[in-house]
Protein backbone atom coordinates (compact mmCIF):
# COMPACT_ATOMS: atom_id res chain seq x y z
CA UNK A 1 0.00 0.00 0.00
CA UNK A 2 1.44 3.40 -1.31
CA UNK A 3 1.29 6.14 1.06
CA UNK A 4 -1.29 9.14 0.44
CA UNK A 5 0.78 12.90 0.99
CA UNK A 6 -2.03 15.03 1.07
CA UNK A 7 -3.03 14.36 4.61
CA UNK A 8 -4.14 16.80 7.21
CA UNK A 9 -4.56 16.14 10.35
CA UNK A 10 -6.24 18.30 13.60
CA UNK A 11 -5.97 17.54 17.15
CA UNK A 12 -6.53 18.77 20.64
CA UNK A 13 -3.06 20.79 21.17
CA UNK A 14 -1.87 18.64 23.16
CA UNK A 15 2.10 16.83 23.27
CA UNK A 16 -0.23 12.79 23.45
CA UNK A 17 -2.37 14.66 20.98
CA UNK A 18 0.65 15.24 18.45
CA UNK A 19 2.27 11.79 18.88
CA UNK A 20 -1.29 10.08 18.61
CA UNK A 21 -1.50 11.98 15.17
CA UNK A 22 2.05 10.36 14.15
CA UNK A 23 0.54 7.23 15.07
CA UNK A 24 -2.50 7.57 13.00
CA UNK A 25 -0.07 9.06 10.09
CA UNK A 26 1.68 5.41 9.96
CA UNK A 27 -1.29 3.01 10.59
CA UNK A 28 -3.05 4.68 7.82
CA UNK A 29 0.03 5.36 5.33
CA UNK A 30 -0.67 9.08 5.42
CA UNK A 31 1.73 11.44 4.84
CA UNK A 32 1.39 14.68 6.61
CA UNK A 33 1.02 18.21 4.79
CA UNK A 34 -0.13 19.84 7.69
CA UNK A 35 -1.37 19.61 11.32
CA UNK A 36 -3.32 22.14 12.98
CA UNK A 37 -5.01 22.53 16.59
CA UNK A 38 -8.94 21.59 16.86
CA UNK A 39 -9.24 25.25 17.71
CA UNK A 40 -7.68 26.35 14.65
CA UNK A 41 -10.52 28.32 12.08
CA UNK A 42 -9.13 26.45 9.33
CA UNK A 43 -9.76 22.69 11.45
CA UNK A 44 -13.73 24.10 10.75
CA UNK A 45 -12.77 25.74 7.70
CA UNK A 46 -11.20 22.93 5.49
CA UNK A 47 -12.78 20.04 7.27
CA UNK A 48 -9.39 18.46 8.25
CA UNK A 49 -9.69 14.66 10.29
CA UNK A 50 -9.94 15.04 13.73
CA UNK A 51 -7.71 12.47 15.53
CA UNK A 52 -8.54 11.80 18.97
CA UNK A 53 -5.96 11.77 21.64
CA UNK A 54 -5.18 8.18 22.87
CA UNK A 55 -2.35 7.98 25.91
CA UNK A 56 -1.46 4.17 24.96
CA UNK A 57 -0.26 5.54 21.22
CA UNK A 58 1.32 8.29 22.40
CA UNK A 59 3.36 6.26 24.90
CA UNK A 60 3.66 3.77 22.28
CA UNK A 61 5.30 6.53 19.95
CA UNK A 62 7.64 8.53 22.26
CA UNK A 63 8.94 5.16 23.51
CA UNK A 64 9.63 4.01 19.64
CA UNK A 65 11.70 7.53 19.46
CA UNK A 66 14.16 6.63 22.32
CA UNK A 67 14.15 3.13 20.82
CA UNK A 68 14.92 3.24 16.98
CA UNK A 69 16.11 6.98 17.16
CA UNK A 70 17.47 8.04 20.49
CA UNK A 71 16.98 9.68 23.88
CA UNK A 72 18.09 12.64 22.76
CA UNK A 73 16.18 13.05 20.00
CA UNK A 74 13.10 12.34 22.22
CA UNK A 75 13.82 15.49 24.76
CA UNK A 76 14.23 17.50 21.33
CA UNK A 77 10.93 16.47 20.30
CA UNK A 78 8.99 17.32 23.65
CA UNK A 79 11.21 20.83 23.83
CA UNK A 80 10.40 21.29 20.48
CA UNK A 81 6.77 21.34 21.46
CA UNK A 82 7.42 23.67 23.98
CA UNK A 83 8.57 26.22 20.72
CA UNK A 84 6.56 29.17 19.80
CA UNK A 85 7.67 27.66 16.19
CA UNK A 86 5.43 28.57 13.53
CA UNK A 87 3.81 24.89 12.38
CA UNK A 88 6.00 23.50 15.15
CA UNK A 89 3.73 20.29 15.08
CA UNK A 90 4.23 19.57 11.42
CA UNK A 91 8.61 20.34 11.92
CA UNK A 92 8.56 17.52 14.54
CA UNK A 93 6.35 15.21 12.23
CA UNK A 94 8.63 15.70 9.40
CA UNK A 95 11.71 15.10 11.72
CA UNK A 96 10.15 12.05 13.42
CA UNK A 97 10.05 10.86 9.56
CA UNK A 98 13.13 11.12 8.89
CA UNK A 99 14.47 10.15 11.77
CA UNK A 100 12.57 6.82 11.84
CA UNK A 101 14.53 6.46 8.61
CA UNK A 102 17.40 7.33 9.44
CA UNK A 103 18.23 6.85 13.05
CA UNK A 104 19.91 8.30 15.42
CA UNK A 105 22.25 9.76 13.02
CA UNK A 106 19.50 12.00 12.03
CA UNK A 107 20.42 14.47 15.02
CA UNK A 108 23.49 15.25 12.99
CA UNK A 109 22.10 15.97 10.06
CA UNK A 110 22.32 19.98 10.80
CA UNK A 111 21.95 20.52 6.59
CA UNK A 112 18.73 19.02 6.55
CA UNK A 113 16.14 22.19 6.97
CA UNK A 114 13.89 20.04 9.11
CA UNK A 115 16.62 18.80 11.74
CA UNK A 116 18.37 22.57 11.59
CA UNK A 117 14.95 24.93 12.05
CA UNK A 118 14.06 21.96 14.77
CA UNK A 119 17.23 22.62 16.89
CA UNK A 120 17.01 26.26 16.26
CA UNK A 121 13.07 26.69 17.76
CA UNK A 122 14.76 24.44 21.25
CA UNK A 123 18.15 26.92 21.40
CA UNK A 124 15.52 29.91 21.35
CA UNK A 125 13.21 28.03 23.95
CA UNK A 126 16.60 27.17 26.47
CA UNK A 127 18.16 30.93 25.64
CA UNK A 128 14.43 32.22 26.95
CA UNK A 129 14.04 29.97 29.54
CA UNK A 130 17.71 30.65 31.08
CA UNK A 131 17.38 34.63 30.50
CA UNK A 132 13.86 34.24 32.84
CA UNK A 133 16.12 31.95 35.33
CA UNK A 134 17.14 35.68 36.48
CA UNK A 135 14.54 37.83 35.45
CA UNK A 136 11.42 36.53 37.09
CA UNK A 137 10.57 39.01 39.74
CA UNK A 138 8.34 37.74 42.81
CA UNK A 139 6.10 39.96 44.68
CA UNK A 140 4.08 39.07 47.66
CA UNK A 141 0.58 38.08 48.33
CA UNK A 142 -0.37 36.80 51.59
CA UNK A 143 1.63 33.59 52.34
CA UNK A 144 2.86 33.21 48.87
CA UNK A 145 5.17 34.49 46.24
CA UNK A 146 3.63 35.66 43.07
CA UNK A 147 5.65 36.25 39.56
CA UNK A 148 4.20 37.42 36.12
CA UNK A 149 5.82 36.67 32.55
CA UNK A 150 5.31 37.47 29.29
CA UNK A 151 7.72 34.75 27.03
CA UNK A 152 7.16 33.56 23.56
CA UNK A 153 7.79 30.23 24.61
CA UNK A 154 6.09 27.67 26.84
CA UNK A 155 8.66 27.85 29.62
CA UNK A 156 7.25 27.17 32.60
CA UNK A 157 8.14 23.38 32.11
CA UNK A 158 11.53 24.18 31.37
CA UNK A 159 11.54 26.50 34.37
CA UNK A 160 10.09 24.00 37.08
CA UNK A 161 12.75 22.42 38.52
CA UNK A 162 15.18 25.83 38.72
CA UNK A 163 12.31 27.07 40.65
CA UNK A 164 11.36 24.66 42.93
CA UNK A 165 15.04 23.71 43.97
CA UNK A 166 15.65 27.28 44.33
CA UNK A 167 12.06 27.91 46.41
CA UNK A 168 12.05 24.45 48.07
CA UNK A 169 10.27 25.91 51.08
CA UNK A 170 7.97 28.57 49.37
CA UNK A 171 4.62 28.69 48.87
CA UNK A 172 4.83 30.48 44.99
CA UNK A 173 3.20 30.63 41.38
CA UNK A 174 4.45 32.11 38.04
CA UNK A 175 1.78 32.84 35.74
CA UNK A 176 2.44 32.89 31.86
CA UNK A 177 0.32 35.53 30.95
CA UNK A 178 1.35 34.76 27.28
CA UNK A 179 -0.15 31.07 27.49
CA UNK A 180 -2.76 31.27 30.23
CA UNK A 181 -0.32 29.00 32.24
CA UNK A 182 0.43 28.83 35.71
CA UNK A 183 3.57 27.19 37.68
CA UNK A 184 2.26 26.30 41.24
CA UNK A 185 4.80 25.34 43.99
CA UNK A 186 3.20 24.13 47.26
CA UNK A 187 5.59 22.68 50.00
CA UNK A 188 3.45 21.23 52.33
CA UNK A 189 0.77 19.49 49.62
CA UNK A 190 1.46 15.64 49.32
CA UNK A 191 4.72 14.84 47.25
CA UNK A 192 2.64 14.16 44.05
CA UNK A 193 0.86 17.37 44.64
CA UNK A 194 3.83 19.77 45.39
CA UNK A 195 3.98 20.65 41.29
CA UNK A 196 1.66 21.52 38.80
CA UNK A 197 1.39 23.35 36.11
CA UNK A 198 -2.37 24.33 35.24
CA UNK A 199 -4.64 26.46 32.93
CA UNK A 200 -5.60 29.87 34.12
CA UNK A 201 -7.43 32.04 31.88
CA UNK A 202 -7.32 35.24 33.46
CA UNK A 203 -5.06 36.43 36.77
CA UNK A 204 -6.40 38.90 38.81
CA UNK A 205 -4.22 39.96 41.60
CA UNK A 206 -5.28 42.05 44.25
CA UNK A 207 -3.77 45.57 45.58
CA UNK A 208 0.03 44.88 46.76
CA UNK A 209 0.21 45.74 50.59
CA UNK A 210 2.28 48.25 52.04
CA UNK A 211 5.10 45.53 53.10
CA UNK A 212 5.04 44.89 49.26
CA UNK A 213 5.51 48.58 48.35
CA UNK A 214 8.06 48.79 50.92
CA UNK A 215 10.50 45.74 49.31
CA UNK A 216 9.89 47.25 45.91
CA UNK A 217 11.05 50.24 47.09
CA UNK A 218 13.97 49.09 48.65
CA UNK A 219 15.04 46.79 45.64
CA UNK A 220 14.81 49.85 43.19
CA UNK A 221 17.16 52.05 45.86
CA UNK A 222 19.65 49.07 45.39
CA UNK A 223 19.77 49.00 41.47
CA UNK A 224 20.18 52.56 41.31
CA UNK A 225 22.72 52.26 44.13
CA UNK A 226 25.40 49.83 42.93
CA UNK A 227 24.37 51.11 39.33
CA UNK A 228 27.68 53.18 37.91
CA UNK A 229 26.22 56.54 36.15
CA UNK A 230 29.35 57.06 34.22
CA UNK A 231 28.51 54.04 32.83
CA UNK A 232 25.10 53.84 31.90
CA UNK A 233 25.31 52.56 28.76
CA UNK A 234 21.61 51.70 27.81
CA UNK A 235 21.92 50.26 23.98
CA UNK A 236 24.72 47.59 26.08
CA UNK A 237 21.69 47.02 28.52
CA UNK A 238 19.27 46.28 25.96
CA UNK A 239 21.37 43.24 24.58
CA UNK A 240 21.48 41.62 27.54
CA UNK A 241 17.81 42.91 29.05
CA UNK A 242 15.46 43.25 25.52
CA UNK A 243 12.63 45.48 26.25
CA UNK A 244 10.42 42.81 26.32
CA UNK A 245 11.22 42.02 29.38
CA UNK A 246 11.01 45.23 30.95
CA UNK A 247 7.24 45.20 31.89
CA UNK A 248 7.94 42.68 34.67
CA UNK A 249 11.02 43.77 36.11
CA UNK A 250 10.76 45.51 39.22
CA UNK A 251 13.28 47.96 39.10
CA UNK A 252 11.94 49.20 35.13
CA UNK A 253 8.51 50.37 36.45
Amino acid sequence: MSWVNNAVYAYDGSFDGLLSCVFESYERKEELMDITSGSDPQYVLFGNRYVETDPQKATRVYEAIGNKISPAARELVRLGFLTCSPQKELLIYRFLRLGFKHGGAVMNMLTENTVHQLHKAVRHLNSESHAFMGFVRFSVYGDALVAVIEPKNIVLPVLACHFCDRYSQESFMIYDKTHGQALIHRPDAAQDDKVSIVNVDELVLPDVSEQEKAYRSLWKQFYNTVAIRERINPRAQMSHMPKRYWAQLTEMQ
